[in-house]
C-alpha cells in the first residue's frame, strides 16, 4: 500500500481535477478503496461451497442412460385385462466404477432395453453392452468402449452414516441430464416394497429430490464420496427418496465384476462385505483346494495390495484381476495378525462341477440359481441361514407354475436348507426324490416368506406363510 503518494495528491486536487480523478482511481486500485472483488476470486471462495466442490469432483464419473423397452410383452394377450405390448422410453443414471468403461446402475434401468444408450458428461454418446446383473439386489454392470480411460467415482462407506447429514443426488431426473439436488439423510435401514416383484431392505432414506431417471445415480456425502446408489421413489409421497447403501452395492458390484463370473478364472477367496477398518479386503473364507488355499491364504487375512495396486475393498481386488486368464500369477500384500506378509496366487480355471448342479435345477425345476454372499443375504433379516437367488425361471416349468420369478430367494426344500447348489443337487439326486413329491419349498420375496409345492401335475399359487 503506497501511503506516501497521498500527500502529493492533495496539492494536485485544486488545480487539475481530471488528473486528480485519474490518480484517485489508480490509488483506489492500489489500496482497494471502493472496488469489488473480482468474479474469479468470489467464485473461488464463498460461492464454491462444499456442495459445489462435491458435484465438480463427481460430475465426469456420472453418466446418463437412455433406451426403449417393451412393456406387456411377457403377458398372454388373450388373457382378460392383459396389456398389449408397447414401446416406452426409459431413462436412468449410472456411475463409472472402472476406467475401462464399466458402469454400475440399477437392473431395472436396463432390464428389457435392447439398445442401451449412454451419454457422458462431455456429451459423447456410446452404445453399452449389458455385462452382468443381479435382479435380486436390482444392480447391473454395463460397459462402454471409450477411447480413453474414464474418471471413476470416489467411493465412500455407508458404515458410519448419520441421520441429518447433508447428501447430494446427481442424475438424469425426469430426463433432465446432470440434475443436482441436495438434502439430508432422513432415516436409515428402511424397507420399501415398490411393486409386486421388487422390494428393498436396509435402504437410506433422504429428502433430496429423487425423481424417475435418478435410479442408478450416486448419493454423495458432503465430501463428494458416493455413499449410496439412488434406487426408488415412494409413489404418492413428496420429499422421500431411497438409496442402496454403498457398502452393499460395492460388495454386489465386486461379484458382478469378478474374474470368476466374467472370465472363468478361479481364486477361491470369499471376502467380507465391508472393508477392514484400517483399509483392505478382509478374507471371510477360502474355498477348499482353491488357488487361494494352495497359496496359504486364511480366513481373517486382509489383502492390502495386488502387485503395485492398492486394495481398499473387494471391488478393487476383482477389478485388478479382471481380464486375466488362468495361469496368471499375482503377488498379494497381506496383513495377518498385525504383521505384513507376501503371498503369491496363481489364477486357475473354475472347477467343472458347478455347471451340472446348475443344469440339474434347470432341468428338473426350471430354475437358474446363483449363490448369495452372507452379507447380501443378511439384508432379508430372515431366520434362515442362507439361500440361492433365482435368476431365471423357465416358462411352463414346475417353478413357473408355482408363481416363482426372478429375484426370489430359494431358502429351503422339504426338510433341507438350500444355501448352496450342492444342497439343491443333493435333494434332486436323492433316490427317493420321486417319493417326496409334491416337494414343499420356501422362498423369500421382499420382506415375506412364502411357500409352495413343486409338482408336474398340480398348479398351485404360492401361499403366504
Amino acid at each position: 500500500m503506497h501511503i506516501f503518494s497521498l500527500r502529493p495528491l492533495a496539492r494536485i486536487v485544486g488545480r487539475h481535477r481530471t488528473l486528480a480523478l485519474i490518480a484517485v482511481c489508480l490509488l483506489a486500485g492500489e489500496v482497494g478503496l471502493g472496488t469489488a472483488a473480482s468474479p474469479q476470486s468470489a467464485k473461488s471462495s464463498a460461492r464454491r461451497t462444499p456442495i459445489v466442490r462435491a458435484v465438480e469432483n463427481c460430475r465426469d464419473a456420472v453418466v446418463n442412460i437412455h433406451g426403449q423397452k417393451t412393456l406387456g410383452a411377457g403377458e398372454d394377450p388373450s388373457a382378460p385385462g392383459a396389456e398389449a405390448p408397447r414401446r416406452v422410453n426409459g431413462m436412468g443414471t449410472g456411475v463409472v466404477i472402472d476406467p475401462r468403461g464399466y458402469i454400475l446402475t440399477n437392473f431395472h434401468v436396463v432390464d428389457g432395453v435392447q439398445k442401451i444408450e449412454v451419454t457422458l458428461a462431455d456429451g459423447s454418446h456410446f452404445i453399452a453392452q449389458e455385462t452382468s446383473t443381479d435382479p435380486a439386489v436390482d444392480l447391473a454392470i454395463i460397459k462402454i468402449n471409450a477411447r480413453q480411460k474414464l474418471p471413476v467415482i470416489a467411493i465412500g462407506t455407508s458404515s458410519d452414516l448419520m441421520v441429518g447429514e447433508t447428501v447430494i443426488a446427481v442424475g438424469n431426473a425426469l430426463g433432465y441430464e446432470n440434475t443436482v439436488t441436495n438434502g439430508i439423510i432422513s432415516a436409515l435401514h428402511r424397507s420399501v416394497q415398490v411393486s409386486d416383484t421388487q422390494g428393498y431392505d436396509d435402504l437410506i432414506q433422504t429428502n433430496a429430490d429423487i425423481n424417475p431417471g435418478n435410479s442408478g445415480g450416486p448419493l454423495l456425502n458432503i465430501d463428494g464420496e458416493m455413499i449410496g446408489l439412488n434406487v426408488a421413489v415412494r409413489a404418492g409421497a413428496q420429499g422421500i427418496g431411497f438409496a442402496i447403501p454403498i457398502d452393499r452395492a460395492m460388495h454386489t458390484a465386486a461379484q458382478l465384476l469378478s474374474v470368476e463370473r466374467l472370465d472363468g478364472g478361479w481364486h477361491g477367496i470369499v471376502p467380507q462385505d465391508a472393508p477392514a477398518p484400517a483399509g483392505g479386503m478382509v478374507v471371510e473364507s477360502v474355498d477348499k483346494e482353491s488357488p487361494a488355499a494352495q497359496a496359504g491364504l486364511k480366513a481373517g487375512d486382509v489383502i492390502t495390495a495386488v502387485g503395485s495396486q492398492d486394495v481398499a475393498r473387494p471391488l478393487d481386488f476383482e477389478r485388478i484381476l479382471l481380464g486375466h486368464k488362468p495361469g496368471d500369477e499375482f503377488p498379494l500384500a497381506v496383513r495377518r495378525d498385525e504383521q505384513s506378509i507376501k503371498i503369491s496366487i496363481v489364477l486357475a480355471a473354475q472347477p467343472q462341477r458347478a455347471a451340472p448342479e446348475a443344469d440339474r435345477a434347470w432341468d428338473v425345476l426350471g430354475l437358474r440359481l446363483a449363490p448369495m454372499a452372507t452379507g447380501q443375504f443378511k439384508q432379508y433379516q430372515s431366520r434362515y441361514r442362507g439361500g440361492l437367488s433365482i435368476t431365471e425361471v423357465r416358462p411352463d416349468s414346475p417353478a413357473a407354475k408355482q408363481g416363482l420369478h426372478r429375484g426370489d430367494v430359494l431358502v429351503g426344500m422339504h426338510i433341507w436348507e438350500t444355501i448352496s447348489l450342492d444342497n439343491v443337487n443333493y435333494i434332486l439326486n436323492r433316490p427317493d426324490f420321486g417319493d417326496l413329491e409334491p416337494v414343499k419349498f420356501y422362498i423369500l420375496r421382499g420382506s415375506e416368506t412364502l411357500y409352495g409345492h413343486f409338482t408336474v401335475s398340480m398348479q398351485k399359487k404360492v401361499n403366504h406363510e
